[in-house]
């Protein structure tokens, strides 16, 4: 547990060590709220933030990576991650600690965004549930994108390589729950795989979880995800330390 923290807080200090994250901070906030307000949020004349939450997995779908894919790339690159494995710390130990270093970085990038929840309580009664439970959403939304950002920083030193598997990866799971994708793909595959494809899509299981609903089935879907990329790395990793 000590080599746990040990990564855990040196991981998360040198996201303030550069101004890198606090650009990071701006332009995630001000494209959130960007997107939130040009889509006809005053217009709509309703108190909530459904707008905001909508546009999360796009926006994620860039954010994200661009966070994870330092987490190994930029270790291998400067061969610091030798270094790293030899001392006594176990693999597992460095991903988790990286890991949930970088998710609680992304959980105070979220939380920054206190400003549109004093919008919509100031300008009517919102349902201060939906938006606990839309922010809870998007937190696990988050450390989805953030492991699998991870595992691709793992295997390659290069972060732009990183970046943009990353971001591939990432589109792919978000837009194979879009009704466009899910529409294209009926006219061509049986019903039980199109149901599939949804099922494993990040958008289908958010949009339950913003609805309100903390289904088994959505919990479970996105700690089966980070806990299976998060294992994909370790084993990676654990290869690259036996050469």
């Amino acid at each position: 547990m000590h080599s746990f923290w040990a990564v855990f807080k040196r991981e998360f200090k040198s996201y303030f060590t550069t101004p890198l994250a606090y650009v990071f901070l701006v332009i995630f906030l001000f494209f959130s709220g960007h997107m939130t307000f040009r889509q006809g949020f005053f217009e709509a004349r309703q108190a909530d933030m459904r707008a905001f939450f909508a546009n999360l997995p796009l926006l994620f779908v860039f954010m994200v990576p661009a966070t994870a894919m330092r987490l190994w790339a930029e270790e291998r690159k400067v061969g610091s991650i030798e270094l790293l494995l030899t001392l006594p710390i176990t693999v597992t130990q460095a991903v988790l600690g990286k890991f949930f270093a970088a998710w609680l970085f992304l959980a105070i990038a979220l939380v920054l965004t206190f400003p549109m929840v004093i919008t919509v309580c100031y300008l009517g009664e919102p349902d201060i549930g939906l938006i606990i439970t839309g922010y809870l959403g998007s937190l696990l939304m988050a450390g989805g994108f953030l492991a699998i950002g991870g595992f691709f920083s793992a295997v390659s030193k290069n972060q732009v390589i990183s970046f943009v598997l990353s971001v591939v990866a990432c589109a792919v799971l978000v837009f194979a729950g879009m009704p466009t994708t899910l529409n294209y793909v009926s006219t061509f595959l049986p019903a039980g795989l199109v149901s599939a494809i949804e099922n494993m899509s990040f958008q289908t299981h958010f949009e339950s979880v913003q609805k309100g609903v903390l289904e088994f089935k959505d919990l479970s879907y996105f700690a089966l995800l980070i806990g299976g990329w998060l294992a994909a790395s370790t084993i990676i990793l654990d290869e690259r330390k036996g050469c």
